[in-house]
């Protein structure tokens, strides 16, 4: 039985610059999921559910799996406005993460109104991340 827990700070993370849910992802991307309403990624369809991670996450999930990657912006999602389900579970893949960490789950597609703020995530020289100041830990 998979870890589960429901944000204790939901709804605060994106309006209040809480450590509510995040999902990283190409800014063109993002702009073809405005225009549809929706945003499905391949995850999804091959998971069953859309990789989130807190803000306390971040750096370290775009670090590990975007490393070099430009173009890039973070969806800052307000739980409260989510029409799917959002889980906090226990990574299955190790990838590095902490023993027993929890990271945000979306279990459907995000609908576009959900999401509080759009905040650049640009790439350093050496293809590392740092978390943007707009994002209030600088």
């Amino acid at each position: 039985m998979s870890e589960e827990r429901r944000n204790p700070i939901k709804g605060a993370g994106a309006r209040a610059g809480g450590d509510g849910p995040c999902h990283i992802v190409k800014r063109s991307e993002w702009a073809r999921a405005v225009a549809r309403g929706t945003y499905a990624p391949a995850s999804l369809r091959a998971e069953g559910f859309i990789h989130c991670s807190t803000v306390a996450q971040l750096v370290d999930t775009a670090n590990r799996f975007c490393r070099g990657y430009h173009g890039l912006v973070v969806l800052c999602i307000d739980e409260s406005r989510l029409k799917a389900e959002l889980k906090y579970e226990a990574s299955t893949t190790l990838h590095g993460e902490a023993a027993g960490e929890l990271f945000p789950h979306l279990y459907g597609e995000l609908n576009v109104d959900a999401v509080a703020r759009v905040v650049e995530l640009p790439c350093e020289a050496d293809g590392s991340f740092r978390l943007p100041a707009a994002m209030g830990r600088g």
